[in-house]
């Protein structure tokens, strides 16, 4: 019984320094897009509209504001489909648009995906990238989703520009 209470506690103390010490990894883009930040965000924020461009997250469903849990469907590149639901963290109009998604709870799998705009002279500069943080980075590597993002971006940008285009 002794042996057995010892294994145990051992085991606790293991597992929570695992996941105090959980692995941090960012995957971090850029893209230019020659429209004002509101037009990225009202694409961006249109959760309809995604099945419509976007080839890696194929569907979002529910609304973009901060509390509120949407339903994303993502599609890498080579993958299978996979559906999360993460909460808003934040929805500041025309300027960042960013979710918290987590496997089961917290430290386990969590990732924090993020659309900075900033206003340029010719447009919008996006930042989109993901934080990713727990216990599975020691086995998952996150760096795969770098393609994904750009493939995004590029259709974000061309689904943009392609409506300044037809606005013209």
């Amino acid at each position: 019984m002794k042996t057995l209470l010892l294994s145990t506690a051992t085991a606790i103390a293991a597992l929570g320094v695992a996941f105090a010490f959980a692995p941090r990894n960012d995957v971090r883009t850029e893209v230019t897009i020659s429209a004002p930040p509101a037009k990225v965000w009202s694409v961006l924020t249109d959760a309809a509209g995604y099945r419509e461009w976007n080839p890696f997250l194929v569907d979002m469903k529910g609304t973009p504001a901060v509390g509120e849990t949407l339903e994303n469907t993502m599609k890498p590149e080579g993958g299978s489909a996979m559906t999360f639901r993460p909460t808003v963290l934040v929805a500041d109009k025309d300027r960042e648009f960013r979710w918290l998604g987590r496997l089961v709870f917290p430290r386990i799998f969590d990732g924090e995906h993020y659309f900075l705009l900033q206003e340029t002279a010719g447009g919008t500069r996006l930042v989109h990238g993901e934080t990713f943080r727990g216990i599975l980075l020691w086995v998952i590597g996150t760096d795969r989703f770098r393609a994904d993002f750009e493939r995004m971006n590029a259709a974000l940008k061309a689904r943009v520009e392609g409506a300044n285009l037809a606005a013209k």
